[in-house]
């Protein structure tokens, strides 16, 4: 059994001047809390919460004793985290600075400053009392709502001063069991695509991630150029622009979608998901040599440990166990044989060096991280004898033709979630 914690952001509805001024100075006073004790924290090498408070919290009430308790509690917490975080950059001397800015507040509320009323309200304390403030749900929070998810203790609110609204930040808890794996699911990430192994079949889809990237790459340069001509560097008017730009949404859109199908079949099937341990730094490791730009730019981004992250993500969720293995040599030896791969002009067909075999790069990977799982992490998953026997013509893997992979647009695993469905709409096969 574990636990895991999913936060969903709500916007409040437009809130009265007058109201929406209590929590102005709520902000003010919390923002003045955080700022003191990030400096003391900083400045003392503090990061325990529990030793902040008992150091400051006196001294927090007595310069706002009309301020509830707790917000003394919370901006300690708060302090501690910023501060933890910037000794930790400072001391690998990745800041300048003296202290940390706090140019952002969110104001932390534990369970004795805030409280449910409906499904649709909260309340408040603050300074002038308990405030209730409304919120528009949105049918993320109502999938939460409606299924085994509680809220938890613990919000977070956020002044949007702009449109007077509250963004309300609700954190829902769950149990999960995690359950006993009959067979794996490898998954083998690239920058242009996310092969997967279902019951001897692999599945390619695309995710055209290169196009994404330097199509945004491009974008920025232009951007760039046009408005340090007429406006300077660092200008308002090009970080304005560039603020508009949705690489990170469209990213995160390929992420998400990927690791619900992935997820989904792996829980169907009751298989653990076998992913690659790629390490701290993948792109870092692969750009050394490197010394194109456009390049090393498109490694950096191309997301190999994001999607990963994203499918750990979504296997928490649903109880799916992630288990990983060495990708070394994954794409570059023969399963069948245990023989060398050669690859010819960069394709991504290549030739086992004693059997003949014709295999697709990401074929070979997925078979690969299959047979280093098995037995791995002591499923009931079948045995390796008899799925690969070295007679000529092994079957699944039948050496008279190229092991090929079923490739699927994008176009249409964005829009469907049902693998059987995008398999059965006229598969596209690799055309190399």
């Amino acid at each position: 059994m574990t636990s895991i914690a999913r936060t969903v952001i709500v916007n409040s509805t437009r809130l009265p001047r007058k109201v929406f001024s209590v929590f102005v100075e709520l902000e003010g006073m919390y923002r003045n809390m955080v700022e003191q004790l990030t400096m003391y924290a900083v400045s003392s090498g503090i990061t325990s919460f529990t030793r902040l408070k008992a150091l400051k919290y006196r001294e927090l009430r007595k310069q706002y004793p009309h301020l509830p308790s707790h917000y003394a509690y919370t901006a300690c917490q708060d302090a501690s985290t910023r501060a933890k975080s910037f000794l930790k950059l400072k001391k690998k001397g990745l800041t300048d600075r003296e202290y940390p800015e706090i140019r952002n507040v969110t104001i932390w509320l534990d369970d004795h400053l805030w409280k449910t009323n409906s499904l649709t309200s909260i309340s408040i304390a603050t300074h002038k009392g308990w405030v209730v403030v409304k919120f528009e749900p949105h049918k993320q929070y109502w999938k939460y709502i409606s299924r085994e998810w509680r809220l938890a203790s613990e919000a977070k609110i956020k002044l949007d001063k702009r449109n007077r609204q509250l963004i309300i930040y609700l954190v829902f808890m769950k149990e999960v069991d995690v359950y006993k794996p009959r067979g794996y699911l490898p998954v083998d990430v690239n920058e242009n695509s996310v092969a997967l192994l279902v019951d001897g079949v692999v599945y390619l889809f695309e995710t055209g991630m290169e196009r994404l990237v330097l199509g945004y790459y491009y974008r920025r340069k232009s951007i760039q150029e046009k408005y340090d001509k007429l406006y300077g560097v660092n200008s308002r008017v090009r970080r304005k622009t560039m603020r508009k730009l949705k690489e990170r949404n469209r990213k995160q859109d390929i992420k998400w979608k990927l690791a619900n199908i992935i997820v989904r079949v792996a829980y169907e099937k009751q298989y653990t998901v076998v992913l690659e341990k790629l390490g701290k730094n993948p792109a870092g490791n692969m750009i050394k040599r490197i010394k194109d730009e456009q390049l090393r730019h498109r490694i950096y981004q191309a997301s190999f440990k994001g999607i990963q992250k994203a499918i750990e993500e979504k296997a928490r969720e649903l109880g799916v166990p992630v288990f990983y293995v060495d990708p070394k040599y994954t794409s570059k030896t023969c399963p069948i044989h245990k023989s060398q791969i050669t690859y010819d002009n960069g394709s991504r067909i290549g030739k086992c060096s004693i059997g003949g075999e014709l295999w697709h790069r990401d074929v070979v990977a997925c078979w690969n991280l299959f047979f280093k799982a098995l037995g791995g992490d002591g499923s009931i998953a079948p045995s390796p004898r008899g799925l690969l026997p070295v007679d000529g013509s092994p079957v699944p893997l039948g050496s008279t033709a190229t092991h090929e992979p079923i490739e699927i647009q994008r176009s249409l695993w964005a829009r469907w979630k049902s693998l059987d469905a995008m398999r059965d709409h006229k598969p596209i096969q690799t055309s190399i």
